[in-house]
């Protein structure tokens, strides 16, 4: 019989997500998400001009930035501000999720515009940046909304849906959505990235232990598909499609 998960989740249970879209006043497009205890405010900026290397290629760009409030963890953590540098970890986890929006929008129906995401976690407990990535994909679409309704672009840039889902194994059982207590003692630990057309946009797996068998890693992706699918109507939700 599998060890009960200390959340209490069933194997193939997702933490309760709340979207809530238009949270931040200001920016063209927001969302702050709720996945568990973990929070993530996305925020979506739209500057009419792109970097340099695509200056008159008629094609628009998406850059992304994370960060990590001081007290989104159990102990205060130093802002990579004050140290004058980001760490590895921050930088590869921004290129995700540019990667991961730039995948699923048609950047020509952009035109020369710049769309910045800004992902900052107000509280961690697993899972961030697949929760980044899934609240941006809301914040983005809300941007695309707005400039539609100024007129800066003809029709919504977006082609498809992009959402993540964190899974491992845990206790030798493949489970979905792990919360901070089954990361950090995970024998397997995996993100997700997929689009709701059925795509794979990014698999990232490690084995913090033993290697995982081919079984295993199909197990994992048949439960990321499961979460996603509920995370693509959990987003289709908070933007009213």
């Amino acid at each position: 019989m599998p060890a009960p998960r200390p959340s209490g989740r069933a194997a193939d249970a997702l933490r309760p997500v709340i979207l809530e879209a238009g949270a931040a006043r200001h920016a063209e497009g927001s969302c702050r998400i709720r996945l568990g205890h973990t929070e993530v405010l996305c925020t979506a900026s739209v500057e009419t001009r792109v970097p340099p290397f695509l200056r008159g290629k008629g094609e628009g760009w998406i850059n992304a930035e994370y960060g990590m409030l001081p007290r989104a963890t159990h102990t205060r953590g130093e802002r990579e501000a004050a140290r004058g540098k980001q760490s590895g970890r921050t930088q590869e986890i921004q290129r995700l999720i540019a990667r991961s929006l730039r995948a699923v929008v048609d950047r020509r129906a952009m035109g020369e515009m710049a769309v910045t995401i800004d992902c900052d976690v107000l509280t961690a407990d697993g899972g961030t940046r697949c929760a980044a990535i899934t609240g941006a994909w809301v914040a983005l679409h809300q941007a695309f909304e707005h400039c539609v309704l100024k007129n800066v672009i003809k029709r919504n840039p977006l082609r498809d849906q992009v959402a993540g889902v964190s899974c491992g194994i845990w206790k030798g059982e493949p489970v979905l959505d792990l919360d901070y207590a089954e990361d950090s003692a995970a024998e397997t630990d995996g993100n997700f990235v997929l689009a709701a057309k059925g795509g794979i946009v990014e698999l990232q797996g490690t084995a913090e232990g033993a290697p995982f068998s081919e079984d295993h890693f199909l197990r994992l992706l048949a439960l990321a598909r499961q979460g996603t699918e509920q995370l693509f109507a959990a987003q289709r939700r908070a933007v009213h499609l």
